[in-house]
């Protein structure tokens, strides 16, 4: 029997319709708009597109979204200074910098830079140590998407063997540090598999839920999966494939795939994540309530 599906992108949208709520009452109440304000580096077709979801996003539902676009030109130091009047403006409450910046720019100078009150990527040393404590100021995107994902489907991750491949500081560290939390979405025993693995394959299939985070597609396949396991994929890759079209004629297509063989993990597995339209939406939501949790703890601290 195939797996069923974790729709991330239908429940992207039931979250952001709680979240254009409570952005709405938030106003009502403080006359208060939460801002966030994304800087943008360079000509990079993916980040422009990154950026423009997250403009849509926040227009629908109702954060305001100052955009910040800078040639590939730009210095560190220029980028410093308009980090610096972003921290100490009031009126906004989250600030993203777009990744990867272009090459000579100091991004882990700019990242430290950021306020750790508008870190709503929590990227800042500052936030990833409150969270390593137990006691989160924000919690990164991608991870909180994916944690979020789980409790709406009921998915119960107390006293689960959980198995993150992959230890980037975007998904896989704080992933794992997610599933460690005490409490609704966490109390799991956590293993993080990476490059540097030995007997991944038997490993991974010890777990009772998988986050594949390793930029690899299709790395993980059914017969690393135990019969059961939830599979969430993180993964993105564009991969070229040769099909046969209604004429019978050869053609190359370029397909969007995952960190995991969909086709053949589904038949083994109990849920998964599809991709597109998986873990993807999530994280977009997932920043913009960071915005409005920003917003309510500076206006808290002023009044």
């Amino acid at each position: 029997m195939s797996a069923q599906i974790l729709d991330g992108k239908g429940t992207a949208e039931q979250i952001r319709y709680e979240i254009k709520d409570e952005v709405a009452r938030f106003i009502e109440e403080t006359g208060v708009q939460p801002t966030l304000a994304v800087v943008l580096v360079g000509d990079d077709p993916a980040s422009q597109v990154y950026v423009r979801n997250k403009e849509n996003a926040c227009a629908k539902v109702g954060v305001r979204s100052l955009m910040y676009r800078l040639p590939k030109e730009t210095t560190s130091d220029e980028l410093c200074e308009l980090i610096e009047k972003l921290d100490g403006d009031e009126s906004v409450h989250g600030i993203l910098v777009q990744l990867p910046l272009p090459k000579g720019i100091d991004e882990k100078r700019i990242l430290d830079l950021i306020d750790p009150r508008k870190d709503v990527d929590a990227f800042h040393p500052e936030n990833v140590g409150l969270l390593s404590q137990g006691r989160p100021r924000f919690l990164p995107c991608t991870p909180y998407g994916i944690q979020r994902l789980l409790a709406r489907y009921n998915i119960e991750t107390k006293g689960k063997r959980v198995v993150v491949i992959g230890r980037s500081d975007i998904v896989g560290k704080p992933m794992g540090l997610l599933f460690l939390q005490k409490g609704l979405g966490g109390d799991a025993t956590v293993t993080i598999c990476h490059s540097q693995t030995e007997n991944l394959p038997e490993i991974v299939r010890e777990a009772d839920i998988v986050v594949a985070a390793i930029g690899k597609a299709e790395f993980v396949t059914a017969d690393m999966i135990k019969p059961g396991a939830v599979v969430v994929d993180v993964g993105m890759n564009r991969v070229q494939r040769e099909i046969v079209d209604e004429n019978g004629e050869k053609k190359t297509i370029s397909k969007l795939v995952g960190d995991v063989d969909f086709d053949a993990v589904k038949e083994v597995a109990s849920w998964i994540t599809p991709v597109p339209g998986g873990v993807g939406p999530l994280t977009v939501t997932m920043l913009l309530l960071n915005t409005l949790n920003g917003a309510r703890r500076q206006v808290a601290a002023t009044r």
